[in-house]
């Protein structure tokens, strides 16, 4: 058995014995439970402001737990003990959100609204689009503190959402499934193309921002 495997069978046997404990099972119901809470006031502004601007700011939204086996082995990368507490201290990506905009100011100004709720903390922001990986990859990446209510008390737990364009999301998903790609004969002449292409959408997404300003200008001169 070669290194890799031998780490793969440490990571499931690792994965296996954690999932099975109470307070793993506890610790994925309270995230689920955050989830939801960011979902509901995500969906509560869509619904607001589709009234207001007669449009909805984003397209949808999908939620994700990471498994057993991807929490173990980021912790085992890191050399984080394998315990659930030392899973919800050090571990900020166990609940993701993400939110499809058709534009990019409708998600800036959905990630703003949702900030200033008094409800929610902003832990860290990343800004991916104005500062694009340099691999062309480009989202808003916002870490946020979400109160749960237990019927023992308060919780608080972490979700991290990310709020993409339609285009963002098309290139994400494609550069995600080719990196699982092992033998491509020249992998940088690969990554150089979706470099392009990645370039190539973002310009298009400046395009169709323009394209929706001057409409809503024509508009609010015939009103």
């Amino acid at each position: 058995m070669n290194q890799n495997n031998r780490f793969s069978s440490e990571v499931e046997e690792l994965a296996k014995g954690i999932s099975r404990t109470s307070e793993f099972i506890r610790l994925m119901i309270y995230y689920r439970c955050a989830i939801m809470e960011i979902q509901t006031k995500l969906n509560v502004l869509n619904a607001e402001l589709s009234l207001q601007y007669d449009r909805n700011p984003f397209e949808s939204i999908e939620s994700r737990l990471k498994s057993p086996e991807s929490i173990v082995e980021k912790m085992v990368r890191r050399g984080i003990p394998i315990t659930v507490e030392d899973m919800e201290l050090e571990m900020t990506d166990i609940a993701g959100i993400r939110v499809i905009c058709s534009f990019q100011e409708d998600l800036y100004s959905l990630a703003d609204l949702l900030v200033e709720q008094d409800d929610v903390l902003l832990i860290s922001r990343k800004d991916y689009i104005a500062h694009p990986k340099p691999n062309g990859y480009r989202s808003l990446h916002l870490l946020l503190d979400i109160p749960i209510f237990l019927y023992r008390g308060k919780r608080h737990m972490k979700v991290e959402v990310q709020f993409r364009t339609i285009a963002m999301d098309f290139w994400a998903s494609v550069d995600h499934k080719l990196k699982y790609k092992k033998t491509l004969r020249e992998p940088e002449k690969v990554a150089a193309k979706l470099k392009i292409c990645a370039d190539t959408l973002a310009q298009m997404d400046a395009e169709m921002e323009e394209i929706r300003r001057t409409i809503d200008a024509e508009e609010d001169m015939t009103e």
